[in-house]
């Protein structure tokens, strides 16, 4: 069974930042293409970044350079860097496979950017 477990979450000031970690188990992470995703209050899911398989890496234009994704292979683990928060980055973070799998959703971690 696939487990996806996210952590690293908090409340952060504007400007401050956070590393979100997606600890994996019934799945090796470096032979799938995986990504962070978002949830804000009343929005739908965004795909953030995505790590193929071969390392490659991708980032959804709102993320302007501020974010990095990373997986450490021996961990099983994908993290996610973030920096120069903003309030609009205010969300629930998920990671999960790209294309998504439905049934890999876990919890999420809560990401609060306010002062």
């Amino acid at each position: 069974q696939v487990q996806l477990a996210e952590s690293g979450g908090g409340l952060v000031q504007p400007g401050g930042s956070l590393r979100l970690s997606c600890a994996a188990s019934g799945i090796i992470l470096s032979n799938y293409h995986m990504a962070w995703y978002r949830q804000a209050p009343g929005k739908e899911r965004k795909k953030v970044a995505r790590i193929a398989s071969d390392g490659t890496t991708n980032y959804a234009d709102f993320t302007k350079g501020r974010f990095t994704i990373s997986r450490d292979n021996a961990k099983n683990t994908v993290y996610l860097q973030m920096s120069s928060l903003k309030p609009d980055d205010t969300a629930v973070y998920y990671c999960n496979q790209d294309p998504f799998r439905s049934a890999y959703w876990g919890q999420g971690t809560q990401v609060t950017v306010s002062s």
